[in-house]
């Protein structure tokens, strides 16, 4: 058997774990820029830098609200949506669903919990649609990379497809469709899942653990954001750099339905987390791409996310999963449609 260890240090990571960090892909794509094209070297670094430096206000404050959201224990409010008449549910479901800080592993057990304790289908979907689109971290990345109009927009957004994900899945599912919605399900996970009892501690500094808690995701966050957006920006430069304005404009430009649903059916695979997304399409939108393409694309790009699927095929039917992508590409498209319209 081979030795794994070095000396009597810690196991050696494989070099593809090293690989896959952003920090490894901004190297890399530097690297890339250096040997083919040295000259654009340092245009590129000073653009990401000058773009991050604008973008560190809002990831700030960011942080600090993520961080206190997650110190004060406030993601225990958002079981109660869950409660009372289901067209109630499914409104505070989709209202709620853009503000609760949960990772992509706490919020399998936490709709699995929800789903056996007899949520309706209905409300548990809207909330899954309207999650990934907005979070307060995404709203001020937005709204730095893009505008505040962008970023109320796509809030906007996030809730309208909840309510039509929701009422449209009620309404299937009074016509019998899926009356067994739930996979068996073995609740494992990171351990960190939010809790469906309990009272925020609003007043968290009063707390040593509490006070741990926020240090420790004011810390994590910051880093996660800041290396992500980095990328982000460094892409971006490239992207405009590179890719001739009038292909962009071409193929999602212009004010009709079919380069919003081109952008929504490329966004869906795209798989960019809500970070990296809003500053590329800030140079795409320099480069021709209607602001209603460029909707379309982030909403389909966030809900067809790996998190958000993943969440999502790991608990429910095929035939649920199918809906929840359907929803989130038509939704898609009608946002797009809309936005470009106001």
């Amino acid at each position: 058997m081979a030795d794994t260890t070095q000396g009597r240090g810690r196991p050696a990571r494989p070099l593809g774990d090293y690989l896959k960090t952003p920090w490894a892909a901004i190297a890399l794509v530097l690297l890339a820029v250096a040997v083919l094209d040295p000259g654009q070297l340092l245009p590129t670094v000073e653009f990401a830098l000058r773009a991050l430096g604008r973008t560190l206000p809002y990831i700030a404050v960011a942080v600090l609200l993520l961080a206190y959201l997650k110190a004060t224990g406030a993601e225990v409010m958002v079981s109660r949506a869950f409660e009372g008449r289901e067209t109630r549910m499914i409104v505070a479901a989709a209202l709620i669903g853009g503000l609760a800080p949960f990772c992509s592993c706490q919020v399998i057990p936490f709709i699995a919990g929800l789903l056996a304790l007899g949520a309706p289908l209905s409300a548990v979907m809207a909330f899954w649609l309207a999650s990934p689109l907005i979070d307060p971290p995404t709203l001020l990345i937005t709204a730095g990379a893009l505008g505040w109009p962008f970023a109320i927009g796509k809030a906007l957004a996030a809730v309208g497809l909840g309510l039509f994900g929701g009422f449209v899945t009620r309404a299937l599912m009074r016509g019998g469709a899926f009356a067994n919605p739930l996979k068996a399900y073995q609740r494992k996970g990171c351990g960190c899942g939010p809790k469906l009892d309990g009272t925020p501690h609003w007043r968290f500094w009063t707390e040593a653990p509490r006070r741990a808690q926020f240090r420790a995701e004011f810390g994590q966050n910051a880093l996660f954001l800041i290396k992500w957006l980095t990328l982000a920006y460094v892409l971006e430069a490239l992207l405009v750099h590179y890719v001739p304005a009038d292909l962009i404009a071409g193929v999602v430009g212009g004010t009709g339905i079919l380069p919003i649903a081109t952008a929504a059916l490329v966004g869906m695979p795209a798989y960019l987390n809500s970070y990296v997304a809003p500053p590329l399409l800030s140079g795409l939108i320099e480069q021709g791409m209607s602001p209603g393409a460029a909707m379309a694309f982030m909403v389909a790009g966030a809900v067809s996310s790996i998190p958000a699927m993943a969440a999502v095929w790991a608990l429910v039917q095929p035939r649920v999963f199918a809906l929840y992508l359907g929803l989130g590409v038509t939704g898609a498209i009608l946002a797009g449609v809309l936005f470009q319209m106001v």
